[in-house]
């Protein structure tokens, strides 16, 4: 559980490690396969070469691209609604326009500025090929791509992988850039070059460029979009702002939006850069990518929402008609249990079956179930103390790492300022949140869930005989205090550390009472045995909707519901992972033999699935997923 949801949390709090952030900070590397075939001609695969830089490199504007009414010209050239048919030609069209991306920020996003707060560039090819024309690229009389004065042809390198989803987009944007007489050559390069360290983007070498980050809660950006994130040869490419935009009240609001912890504030800070951002054109963002779901027509309760983590959140809501089961597919089967060091996706929606989380993240926002309420500073649940502290203090620096405070190390101060520390005392910040469960929790065997419980999830979690490989929140915290007179605890974090989330739970629960099988309870056993032990890996007491009866190794895992149960009760009396294989997956549901098929069990929707939907067998469930396409522009050249 706690890796699960702490370290989920903690992965979206620290700005160093963006991937999880609606910018993110490391590209999408891995590509699911195609929903349709990729187009019967692609361009030939070309891996470009990296060229040598000066000391002035990457200060001359881009002799096309460094035309903002060219960058403003592409996008109204860009139909998106056509890029994302070409993948996802089964969606109704309301689905697909749900998936368009405005800005950096998904339109679900509670950072998300409003299309009343930003441009939005409607496809409108007419209007692109008047801003080419008064840019001074005109096509002449039976020409089929735009010249200048100079007769220069309107050429422009687009470089993105191999992958087939993106070989199909890409050969309809190239296209839809013809149609405006622009000449796109495609270069799809291997991921491995695309996203390497030391080469494609980590060394701005493109001048359009596709891939995908990872939208989550908190939006981050400030290393891909702040003046001082822009890698130079001359600052060993240190930055992610690989466009090289530097628009100054956008940098100055992306850092303001990651420095304050006030929700309105970033908000606010948001919505500004999101106006620059569509004014400037940097970027073309296109679309999010897919979810698919797949449910019996008759199952009612099964709610997938975007920016939620795992969708079985309601698991309890879930009710199929004329039957006391409820049938949930599984084309891979949890290793085991014990989430802290078995952190497969099938693992934690098993868990949370039993165990479910503190807080849930429905379109991207944070609410309150099994804590009271989110200590946030607006309801005084948390205070930002400002301390002193001296050499030899445990705090987080400048760049987000974790140090003991010497002379040298830059920090920042409660005023927000960077400063070196070179002595004495330096006045920081100190977050300290309270957390308090809701009442009547209890564990399937009777026992009221303790803070006893939670002090067993720290322990553990911090323990590294655990198995556990990631120790973030532990590094992080200064001290835990867990309360007598109720369930829950006070986190004090370590000076320094002030992350947007810092108000979501931070430690789990394990049952300090439990007995095991040779009379020492849980409580007891060292860390070093907690995956082998069958009360931890294979059958977990539960404290959800659900608890776990029976689990048949390649078979099945049986739930039945949880007397116990504090939260509304299961309106299923039982519920079966059944596993079953990839290939059987879809004639499976449409027998009537399982209930649910889930994202990790469809590559998407299929013509087999969109036919049953029509004829009434099953429901779909197509989501906005986290992850997103765009379009980078390279604004300068070497």
């Amino acid at each position: 559980m706690l890796r699960n949801r702490m370290f989920f949390v903690m992965s979206l709090l620290v700005l160093a490690s963006m991937i999880l952030a609606a910018c993110g900070a490391t590209p999408v590397a891995t590509e699911p396969p195609a929903v349709e075939p990729p187009p019967a001609t692609t361009a030939p695969e070309v891996i470009p070469t990296e060229a040598p830089v000066t000391a002035t490199s990457y200060t001359t504007p881009h002799p096309i691209l460094g035309d903002l009414r060219v960058r403003q010209a592409l996008s109204y050239c860009t139909n998106k609604a056509d890029l994302i048919k070409s993948v996802y030609p089964l969606l109704n069209e309301e689905t697909q326009q749900s998936l368009v991306m405005n800005t950096f920020i998904p339109t679900s996003h509670w950072a998300y500025a409003g299309d009343e707060n930003v441009t939005i560039y409607e496809f409108d090819a007419a209007k692109g090929a008047a801003l080419l024309d008064e840019a001074g690229w005109t096509l002449a009389e039976g020409a089929d791509f735009r010249t200048n004065a100079a007769g220069d042809e309107l050429a422009l390198k687009f470089t993105t992988t191999s992958a087939a989803f993106r070989q199909t987009w890409a050969a309809i944007w190239e296209a839809q850039m013809a149609d405006c007489g622009v000449r796109v050559v495609r270069l799809h390069a291997p991921a491995s070059w695309w996203f390497g360290d030391t080469t494609g983007i980590a060394r701005r070498d493109y001048e359009l460029g596709a891939f995908a980050w990872v939208g989550q809660a908190d939006p981050g950006g400030q290393s891909l979009y702040a003046c001082d994130q822009i890698p130079l040869p001359e600052n060993g490419w240190v930055g992610q702002n690989a466009m090289g935009w530097c628009n100054e009240l956008a940098s100055t609001n992306i850092k303001l939006a990651n420095n304050t912890l006030i929700k309105d504030e970033r908000i606010a800070a948001y919505t500004i850069v999101q106006q620059e951002f569509t004014k400037d054109v940097p970027s073309i963002p296109l679309f999010n990518r897919t979810e698919t779901f797949a449910t019996a027509a008759d199952l009612s309760g099964f709610a997938p929402m975007p920016g939620q983590e795992y969708y079985n959140y309601n698991v309890q809501d879930w009710e199929k008609a004329g039957s006391d089961t409820v049938i949930l597919g599984f084309t891979q089967e949890p290793a085991s249990l014990f989430t802290l060091v078995e952190d497969a996706f099938v693992a934690n929606i098993a868990y949370q079956i039993i165990r479910p989380a503190q807080e849930t993240h429905l379109n991207y926002d944070f609410k309150a179930t099994l804590v009271k309420d989110l200590p946030t500073l607006e309801n005084g649940g948390t205070v930002n103390n400002d301390v002193e502290v001296s050499e030899g203090t445990k705090v987080v620096d400048a760049d987000g790492n974790v140090v003991d405070l010497a002379p040298g190390v830059f920090v920042m101060n409660s005023a927000g300022e960077r400063v070196e520390f070179t002595g004495g005392t330096v006045t920081m910040k100190q977050m300290v949140s309270k957390f308090e469960l809701i009442d009547g929790l209890t564990w399937e065997d009777g026992t009221p869930v303790s803070s006893a419980d939670l002090e067993l999830n720290k322990k553990i979690s911090c323990d590294p005989e655990s198995g556990a490989t990631t120790f973030t929140v532990c590094d992080w915290t200064a001290n835990t205090e867990f309360l007598t007179d109720a369930v829950g605890y006070v986190q004090t974090w370590i000076p320094g550390n002030q992350q947007p989330i810092y108000f979501t739970p931070v430690w789990g629960l394990y049952p300090a009472h439990q007995v095991i099988g040779d009379g020492r309870t849980l409580a007891d056993v060292p860390a070093a045995e907690w995956a082998t032990l069958p009360e931890v890996a294979e059958k977990p007491l539960a404290y959800g909707p659900y608890k776990l009866v029976e689990w048949v190794k390649g078979e099945k895992m049986v739930f039945t519901a949880n007397e116990y149960w504090v939260g509304t009760p299961a309106k299923s009396p039982n519920l079966v992972i059944q596993i079953i294989t990839a290939e059987s997956a879809e004639a499976l549901l449409l027998g009537g033999e399982i209930d649910i098929l889930d994202s990790t069990s469809l590559a998407g929707l299929s013509q087999t699935l969109a036919d049953a939907e029509v004829a009434g067998t099953i429901k779909t469930f197509v989501e906005a997923g986290g992850t997103w396409e765009h379009i980078d522009i390279q604004l300068f050249t070497r």
